[in-house]
């Protein structure tokens, strides 16, 4: 049986009760675990991705749930360490700001086509998860310094990325005005 792109997407949101059940056990084997689990959703990511262009299997519904996949992952990630105090409330608020506002933006203008990830988005992620998933792992306290200041950057690509993006949809829209 060949494993479609698409397939890996639905099984990376499939998953995510398991990853997310592994956050609320304690000690370091459970946070290694999760954060192994997690990692390995993350980076299925890749796998769909490239799998999808070298077979040349790239699709509008890939290209619209690849995304929902992604931010699916993070919030499942952020919202339960958030609660257990372990990831700040702050992060995952400007981070989920963003992504809902984003998420909610493609869904408005879905009728003029769906809008692909592009190369900084999909930097975007990678930082988000890393950033997370410096927290997941069971790092020692003298290394804060790095999970914030990593976690920083994460933010900040946020953003900027999302005004790429809002601005890549401007600017095809008027582009197709003008034709």
């Amino acid at each position: 049986m060949k494993i479609t792109p698409n397939q890996i997407t639905v099984a990376r949101i499939v998953v995510l009760p398991i990853a997310i059940w592994t956050l609320y056990f304690d000690g370091t084997l459970w946070q290694i675990f999760s954060w192994l689990i997690f990692g390995a959703i993350a980076f299925s990511d890749v796998i769909d991705g490239k799998l999808a262009r070298s077979t040349h299997q790239v699709t509008e519904f890939g290209a619209f749930l690849d995304p929902i996949a992604d931010k699916l992952l993070i919030a499942s990630a952020m919202i339960p360490m958030s609660l257990q105090g372990r990831f700040p409330w702050w992060a995952t608020i400007a981070i989920l700001i963003r992504e809902v506002g984003i998420t909610l933006f493609r869904g408005a203008v879905i009728r003029s086509g769906v809008i692909p990830a592009n190369r900084g988005g999909k930097v975007k992620s990678l930082m988000q998860n890393l950033g997370i998933g410096w927290f997941i792992a069971p790092l020692p306290i003298a290394l804060n310094w790095f999970k914030y200041g990593w976690l920083i950057v994460a933010i900040a690509l946020t953003y900027i990325t999302g005004y790429w993006y809002f601005h890549s949809w401007h600017s095809a829209k008027q582009h197709r005005s003008h034709m």
